[in-house]
């Protein structure tokens, strides 16, 4: 029996309707889907996102990734996490993993999937993109997030302040992803450097709770929640 395909689908920023044709698609025929578990017994994001377009008959696949750096306890994980997906695939039946923003973008579906060919090399994985934060982020606040030749860096949650500061001297837009753990520090960067009216911070970008805040001058102690971004014109524009 050939194995089920192994579909990763980019479910968007938060915004149920923000998903793709393609992905609905995909998402609403499959007979497993599986996503993050939530935290403490909850639904997690992606789950809540998808809810409305699932139907009753379709198995819904609670997948635990810890919220950690050790390396062995991500693996051990990723490893658990797989053979949970293959109870199904080597069945014939193909599953849908379903991950907030896109697939290939900061994505715990590169893992899952990478752990699961390794274990099992037949297996087909095919990924749908999707809209990613700094997208959804640059839409809501009615800003392009470039023009012309401006040079863009995105820096993902885990950086330093030295790193944030090489990047402002030649970078043109900056966005820092899950930025709550080091909003103070880089306030201080971004002050230094006159660049506060030219920042933007957006909470949970196109969901209900969504909040903006345009200019950080006078908010050099936000309390933002995890799921927070900024981003930074350094320049306004590049012939």
């Amino acid at each position: 029996m050939q194995s089920g395909i192994l579909y990763g689908i980019g479910v968007g920023p938060g915004d149920p309707e923000l998903i793709t044709v393609k992905g609905l698609g995909i998402l609403q025929r499959v007979p497993v889907v599986a996503f993050p578990a939530g935290l403490h017994g909850k639904p997690g994001i992606a789950q809540q996102m998808v809810a409305q377009w699932l139907n009753p008959r379709q198995v819904q696949l609670a997948l635990t990734f810890p919220y950690v750096q050790e390396s062995e306890i991500l693996t051990q994980a990723w490893q658990v996490a797989a053979q949970e997906v293959w109870q199904s695939l080597k069945l014939g039946q193909d599953v849908a993993f379903v991950s907030e923003g896109d697939v290939s973008f900061y994505s715990t579906f590169t893992y899952l999937a990478q752990t699961l060919q390794q274990l099992h090399p037949e297996v087909i994985v095919q990924t749908v993109p999707g809209i990613c934060s700094p997208l959804a982020a640059a839409a809501v606040l009615g800003i392009p997030l470039t023009i012309r030749a401006q040079r863009l860096v995105v820096l993902p949650a885990i950086y330093t302040v030295g790193e944030l500061e090489a990047v402002l001297e030649w970078a043109d837009v900056v966005v820092l992803m899950k930025v709550s753990s080091v909003y103070e520090q880089v306030w201080k960067v971004l002050q230094q450097r006159g660049l506060l009216e030219r920042s933007w911070v957006v909470e949970r970008a196109t969901l209900p709770e969504q909040v903006i805040y345009a200019g950080l001058r006078d908010r050099p102690n936000l309390k933002l929640p995890y799921f927070s971004l900024l981003i930074v014109q350094v320049n306004e524009s590049v012939d």
